[in-house]
């Protein structure tokens, strides 16, 4: 069974730190690039942050530059994403994603984590 896990969501100041995890299973990890997606109430599901399956380039909405950092650790099928300098527009579900470029392409999605900014 495919599962993508996060975890790491919760209640955090303005200013404040977190960081989410996603455990994988159910599929071959180190074949595909990891990305964190996020939700806020009334806005559309937008890229926090990318990284390959060799870890050679990662990505970054501009919101989060210089913020959040994401990495993978292969021999463990998680990747992280380090949320630092929170703002309460960061407020959302974060959601775990997994994608294979292949025909046809591969895409997984966890279930989300909810975190909440705000003093």
């Amino acid at each position: 069974q495919v599962q993508l896990v996060e975890s790491g969501g919760g209640l955090v100041q303005p200013g404040g730190s977190l960081r989410l995890s996603c455990a994988a299973s159910g599929f071959t990890f180190s074949r595909y690039a990891m990305s964190w997606y996020r939700q806020a109430p009334g806005k559309e599901r937008e890229l926090v942050a990318m990284i390959t399956q060799d870890s050679s380039r990662t990505n970054y909405a501009d919101s989060v530059k210089g913020r959040f950092t994401i990495s993978r650790d292969d021999a463990k099928n998680t990747v992280l994403l380090q949320m630092n300098s929170l703002k309460p527009d960061d407020t959302a579900v974060y959601y775990c994603n997994a994608y294979w470029l292949t025909v046809p392409s591969r895409i997984y999605w966890g279930q989300g984590t909810q975190v909440t900014v705000s003093s």
